[in-house]
């Protein structure tokens, strides 16, 4: 089979990790298919092709676009595909050639806010339609759908209604680079962050709900057990970002919380290592990886009490009322004299070798079907 894989967004975080996870561990499973990547040109030369069964092509096309939408079904149709993987929700409406895609979640369909784009509303609304237009038609039209949880599965049937046994949940997994190890680089000299520390890590769009992260540290620094505390935003400054600076610098604690920006991943694992514990927030998530790689470094998560992390984490995190400051004030307080060592056996579920597996199983389902 010719098989192409539109890793076009393979630099980017959460999606960008789970192309570069998929391509990696396809590349050592798989001795008989051809694999054709289609790169932008700021990824198409660093991108190093496993082995001589693989092939990339350009495809200097950004994600969320018209000319998406009209170049890429061209793009992929001259490499004479059998199958394409779209690794996200951005199908193209014209595409003729066979495809699979991978839903990590669909935010985009729940959280339709003014507070979600920098866009003026109207233009934003106008956005969301064309969002929600390619989703129904586009996953209408697709072999199959990979969810990356049953969550997410669940959401596909109620929100799209999308049929049960076009959907097979593969779980994601924890990054080889991810491990427990003593960075030789002292964190706390790097970011002048000074222990102990609460950590949070990831975007700050309105659904990941750090708002309330940062009124509930401001709360718990009040407090006797939260005096010496400080708090680490770990994650692109973008205008979101930004705007939760504006925040910050109301606050009495603001001295106490630092925005890193991002970080490499060695930098990363030494901040989970060193963290009095991880703070999850999010009003919805599609999987979460960032708890599962706090956990395979010994770093106690804190999550919002949402099914998705009851699916994912079980009993290996502590959970609070997402809407509640108070909540989370108080499971900081009693967490704060002692830092935990989690339950970790809940990662053995998690495997990328395992995705990667199900996921050429589900190439040849496709293509059989």
């Amino acid at each position: 089979m010719r098989i192409g894989i539109d890793a076009r967004l393979i630099k980017e975080t959460g999606v960008g990790r789970y192309i570069r996870n998929l391509i990696d561990e396809v590349s050592i499973i798989d001795q008989t298919n051809t694999f054709i990547v289609f790169l932008t040109k700021d990824s198409f030369e660093q991108f190093q092709l496993p082995n001589n069964r693989w092939e990339k092509r350009l495809a200097n096309v950004h994600w969320h676009t018209l000319k998406e939408q009209l170049v890429m079904p061209k793009l992929l149709s001259e490499a004479l595909l059998d199958l394409v993987h779209i690794p996200y929700f951005n199908v193209p409406l014209f595409l003729k050639t066979p495809c699979i895609v991978t839903i990590h979640d669909l935010t985009v369909l729940h959280f339709q806010t003014g507070k979600a784009t920098t866009l003026p509303y109207i233009l934003y609304f106008l956005k969301w339609i064309g969002y929600y237009l390619i989703l129904r038609i586009g996953l209408a039209k697709t072999k199959h759908i990979i969810a990356v949880s049953k969550t997410v599965c669940d959401d596909l049937q109620h929100s799209l209604g999308m049929p049960k046994n076009k959907i097979t949940v593969t779980y994601e997994g924890v990054d080889k680079s991810i491990k427990y190890q003593v960075s030789s680089i002292k964190y706390e000299n790097k970011f002048k962050i000074l222990q102990p520390y609460i950590m949070y890590v990831g975007n700050a769009y309105p659904h990941k709900n750090v708002e309330v992260l940062i009124h509930a540290f401001d709360a718990f620094k009040k407090t006797p057990q939260g005096k010496d505390f400080h708090l680490v935003l770990i994650g692109s400054d973008t205008m979101f970002y930004k705007r939760l600076h504006v925040l910050v610098e109301t606050l009495s604690s603001k001295d106490a919380i630092q925005f890193t920006g991002l970080i490499s991943d060695e930098l990363l694992i030494h901040a989970y290592t060193n963290a009095h514990c991880l703070v999850f927030p999010s009003l919805s998530e599609g999987f979460g990886l960032p708890a599962l790689e706090a956990l395979s470094l010994g770093c106690p998560v804190i999550c919002s009490d949402i099914p998705i992390f009851h699916e994912i984490l079980g009993n290996s995190a502590t959970y609070f009322d997402p809407k509640s400051v108070d909540s989370l004030v108080s499971i900081l307080c009693s967490v704060s004299n002692k830092r935990e060592i989690p339950d970790i056996n809940v990662l053995k579920r998690y495997s990328w070798k395992k995705m990667a597996a199900q996921t050429l199983a589900i190439y040849e389902y496709a293509l059989s079907s």
